[in-house]
């Protein structure tokens, strides 16, 4: 047994790498460093190099890249993006062996694409893992099956037990795999340290730009007052300058770009649904960061501090659940989006499977029936103002609570505490 599963904590993501596996030739675990691709890759592969600590792997790589390759299957490919030309060293020996779970390569950076690297269709997969889950941490039971909401099923369960309080600590502490056992202060400290390496050295050694750190931090600062939102490079820009000073769009988008990179941020796009009404679709993406904890690290924040705007803790507590969706969403091959349109009716997040079946999803820090009663009136009118007739019934209505019990209510809305939510 590897030595890597003595402490390893399982991932949702396990069975998909194995399942990919078995089915392509090369997998590419891609995420932001620290959510754990090293330590899910090693409880399969059987030999591995890698290339961010080894020096004589990376010269390997450089001047005998068949050399590394070698190696019982599947072998690992560590941060495989700091040398890019072994992508297609990968492809070409998947041509020329063919076979099933050869490589898992790593990688917690996305290259620029260039016209000399192949696209590895057909050979090399893309596996997106991100922190962990409040289920794989341990924190919510998983009564309540994603899977079987997308499938029609009506929610119950009990109380999970969580507390506003509690998850404004979890959403401060984050799904980090090296922190989840560390002292809340600790645990800051390590977000905070995570975003202090990434705009001094991570930003231009990932996209090759040059770029003031502290320029990246005050940008981060943005992006957390602006979680959860549909906030332009305009904004961004306006809110970026100090006095006096201008900064163009173009720079925020090359920094939003490289943040993009890094995994760091993650869109929602849009939804685009077909509609019996003449509303007008939005098309701007909504802005969440992989994990709602660097929203916090960014603003040197903390429990107490989220406690006392409640309104702010709910932007983030919509950026947990939707961490948490697209984690349960991906094991059911579904993706995650957001809809609004012109009239400003919106949905905080509609999960879509690629049979078609969605699943429109309000998150709502608070669970007292007013609350419930909004977020469910929102679900409704959104569902009449699609076209069924094209798109067909939806799987059902969820609003996912910050606390309380999973129930279905009589209008066949779903109420489901993220305590309570799992794949």
């Amino acid at each position: 047994m590897n030595s890597a599963t003595i402490s390893y904590r399982p991932r949702l993501a396990d069975e998909e790498l194995r399942e990919l596996l078995a089915a392509t030739s090369a997998v590419l675990i891609e995420g932001p460093k620290a959510c754990g691709k090293t330590a899910t890759a090693r409880q399969l592969a059987r030999s591995e190099a890698f290339l961010d600590i080894d020096h004589n792997a990376r010269q390997a790589a450089m001047l005998t890249p068949q050399t590394l390759l070698q190696g019982d299957p599947p072998k690992l490919l560590d941060e495989w993006q700091l040398v890019p030309d072994i992508w297609n060293h990968v492809r070409r020996s998947a041509d020329l062996t063919p076979g099933k779970g050869q490589f898992i390569l790593t990688g917690s950076a996305a290259p620029t694409d260039d016209l000399l690297r192949h696209s590895g269709a057909g050979r090399i997969i893309r596996l997106r893992m991100r922190p962990m889950s409040l289920c794989e941490q341990g924190h919510a039971t998983g009564e309540v099956s994603l899977g079987d909401l997308l499938a029609g099923a009506s929610a119950e369960a009990g109380d999970a037990g969580l507390t506003v309080p509690h998850l404004a600590e979890l959403i401060c502490r984050g799904g980090w795999p090296d922190s989840l056992d560390e002292t809340l202060p600790r645990a800051q400290r390590f977000v905070r340290g995570y975003i202090d390496e990434l705009r001094r050295t991570d930003i231009e050694r990932a996209a090759g730009i040059g770029h003031d750190p502290e320029r990246i931090l005050r940008l981060m600062q943005s992006l957390a007052r602006n979680t959860a939102t549909e906030v332009s490079l305009a904004t961004l820009a306006k809110e970026l300058a100090r006095p006096g000073e201008a900064v163009q769009e173009r720079t925020v988008g090359n920094y939003m770009e490289a943040l993009r990179a890094l995994f760091v941020i993650e869109e929602l796009p849009p939804f685009s649904p077909h509609l019996r009404s003449r509303s007008r679709l939005r098309k701007s993406a909504r802005q969440h960061f992989t994990d709602p904890s660097i929203a916090v690290g960014a603003l040197r924040a903390n429990p107490g501090r989220l406690l006392a705007d409640l309104e702010y803790l709910g932007l983030l507590f919509e950026s947990l659940v939707v961490r948490d969706l697209r984690i349960y969403a991906s094991v059911h091959d579904a993706e995650l989006y957001h809809y609004r349109d012109n009239t400003d009716l919106e949905v905080d997040a509609v999960i879509q499977t690629v049979a078609g079946a969605w699943l429109p999803v309000e998150a709502k820090l608070g669970s007292t029936p007013a609350i419930i009663d909004k977020a469910a009136a929102n679900l409704l009118k959104f569902r009449d103002r699609v076209d069924l007739a094209k798109m067909g019934e939806p799987a059902g209505l969820l609003v996912v609570t910050s606390t309380g019990y999973a129930y279905c209510r009589p209008d066949g809305v779903n109420v489901v505490p993220i305590g309570a939510l799992g794949p």
